[in-house]
């Protein structure tokens, strides 16, 4: 009765709450768990579920996996709003169920949070899980990144019978292969995207604390890792980018290897990094019988997920929104911000609040001096906004831009007024709770589905 009782009133709230406008990704979750605690693990019954957790790259990777799988004609469901918790996770998994519980569709691509991780997987039992990286992320909630790397080994641990996906380019990432023996699959890149970075989250070799040497760099402490004393190093993934044609602001080009067959790859979202969540996703895709080849094809035709290089046209102005919440996630953005052509306007939007870290010392690390190298920081018109915007446009003004370039906008109203009237091609590189009400107001003006659908 209580299980029935906490499904009809999840539902009822999230269709309440939808109809007010609001999302209703975690509330109606928060009270079906509080009428029914074990209510997750009993809806999941009967679902093949795939879960992908790390640092970066998990909407995105969730996004690509579950295009794999309709366009190979698996019917699934996601949360695709970016609920990550189990709260979120428990609202979606409501909707997919009648009132009885039974699932309508019997295969699930969830997303979930790092910390919420071990808990989750005890809950779903799920059959793939995906760790795309390990970075240091809101220190105020993760701790060390040895903390989250803790967490998702204990996920790994209640998830016996998962096909584990590991990043076999981060060391620490990789290391969690020792705990699933004989149901790891590997994915990453064999060639260099990138130069040493000056700040690396994972030095030292996680086994004997010797420094690792790289035979080439894909960013941060990614790549070609070997440590010279104990010998643990990269293993050779099942799933690779072997090489790379072009990386354009539109999409890149690649070759992978997939189990040993070789296939050309058009990858429909810019950036390094997304070579890294296609790889992942195609890890999982493979692994729940998607053929390799389809995978690959469906790479061509991606939607980005909210705010993860999400484009508006709105006026005159063409608008790329990329997600920033940690120095590496910041370097990646900066990489694409630097590969726009001709004059730009770029829009950092820097909140504290729980969800986006409330330490914003983080700025610190990354690399904004390299908008600024040669003639790179003349074409760029700066704007800075949200709670913290004094500390970003210090920031820049330490990374070499002039104070008085900086124009600093305190609202929101005007922000989406400037931002619109802007013209050309606009960057907005927000935290999470200040993307929220601004991706809101531009996907109002163009037409664009809520965040949640």
């Amino acid at each position: 009765m209580r299980f029935v009782l906490a499904i009809i009133c999840c539902k009822l709230i999230r269709l309440a709450l939808r109809v007010l406008g609001r999302g209703g990704t975690a509330l109606p979750g928060k009270v079906a768990l509080r009428i029914c605690p074990d209510m997750l693990s009993r809806l999941a019954r009967g679902v093949r579920v795939a879960v992908v957790t790390g640092t970066n790259g998990k909407t995105t990777t969730c996004r690509m996996l579950e295009k794999m799988l309709r366009d190979a004609g698996m019917d699934c469901f996601a949360n695709r709003s970016g609920s990550n918790l189990e709260r979120g996770i428990t609202a979606d998994f409501v909707s997919n169920a009648n009132i009885f519980g039974r699932p309508k569709r019997r295969l699930a691509v969830i997303e979930c949070d790092e910390a919420a991780f071990r808990r989750v997987c005890g809950e779903l039992s799920p059959r793939v899980c995906v760790v795309t990286n390990v970075f240091r992320d809101q220190l105020d909630r993760y701790g060390e990144v040895t903390h989250t790397l803790g967490a998702i080994r204990e996920g790994l641990d209640r998830a016996a019978h998962a096909t584990v996906c590991l990043n076999a380019d981060c060391s620490l990432t990789a290391s969690l292969a020792a705990d699933a023996p004989d149901r790891v699959r590997f994915f990453g890149v064999d060639t260099a995207l990138g130069a040493a970075p000056a700040v690396s989250d994972a030095p030292r070799c996680i086994v004997c604390g010797a420094q690792y040497e790289y035979d080439y760099h894909t960013f941060a402490h990614l790549g070609g890792f070997r440590c010279p004393k104990c010998g643990y190093s990269r293993t050779e993934p099942d799933v690779a980018v072997i090489s790379v044609s072009a990386l354009n602001p539109d999409g890149s080009a690649a070759v992978l290897r997939i189990d040993g067959e070789v296939y050309d790859a058009a990858v429909g979202l810019p950036g390094g990094y997304n070579l890294y969540n296609a790889a992942a996703a195609i890890a999982a895709a493979t692994a729940l019988g998607v053929p390799a080849g389809d995978a690959v094809r469906s790479l061509a035709r991606l939607e980005s997920g909210f705010g993860r290089m999400e484009r508006f046209e709105i006026g005159p102005s063409r608008i790329t929104m990329v997600l920033v919440k940690n120095p590496a996630g910041c370097d990646r953005a900066i990489d694409y911000l630097r590969s726009i052509p001709g004059d730009c306007t770029a829009v950092f939007c820097l909140n504290d609040n729980l969800a986006d870290g409330t330490d914003v010392s983080w700025i610190w690390d990354a690399g904004f001096e390299r908008l600024f190298e040669g003639e790179g920081g003349g074409r760029l018109s700066l704007i800075v906004s949200g709670e913290r915007a004094d500390d970003m446009r210090l920031r820049l003004k330490y990374a070499g831009a002039a104070e008085d370039s900086v124009r600093v906008v305190r609202s929101e109203s005007e922000l989406v007024e400037a931002v619109t009237t802007a013209g050309g091609q606009v960057c907005i590189l927000p935290t999470y709770t200040a993307m929220l009400p601004l991706r809101a107001a531009l996907a109002a003006k163009c037409g664009r589905k809520e965040f949640w659908k």
